[in-house]
């Protein structure tokens, strides 16, 4: 029934500890936040195997994991970090600004802006 090397995605995702639980996966599965390959995986059914990219969107976080097994049960850690190679983006430090981030209009430390000041502002970025 399933071809030799592949696995339904919410196994996997569940042998490789990425959720806690196979239901759980086959919902994030079927809410569109894993792809297989750059493409969303529609069903929890989809079939991952060794080579292919899931991108997998969860808590705020993107994790880019290349599945390098498939699993055979759900073990401790260890055994769970064989089934994929970690390439994940490294996260941004919490003090560091995003680039693209609007640079503030007030200079620091002269207090909270009026009311007429904020209508200003919003007149200045478009937002009506």
């Amino acid at each position: 029934m399933v071809g030799e090397g592949r696995q339904r995605i919410d196994k996997w995702l569940f042998f490789s500890r990425a959720l806690k639980s196979r239901s759980l996966a086959a919902k994030v599965v079927v809410a569109g936040r894993v792809r297989i390959n750059r493409d969303k995986a529609a069903q929890a059914s989809d079939l991952v195997k060794p080579g292919d990219v899931l991108t997998i969107t969860l808590e705020g976080r993107i994790l880019v994991w290349k599945v390098l097994n498939c699993g055979a049960r759900r073990g401790p850690a260890d055994e769970a970090r064989l089934l994929y190679e970690d390439m994940s983006p490294a996260p941004t430090p919490k003090g560091e600004a995003v680039p693209d981030a609007i640079p503030a209009l007030r200079e620091a430390g002269s207090g909270r802006p009026t009311k007429r000041e904020r209508r200003q502002t919003d007149r200045l970025l478009g937002d009506d």
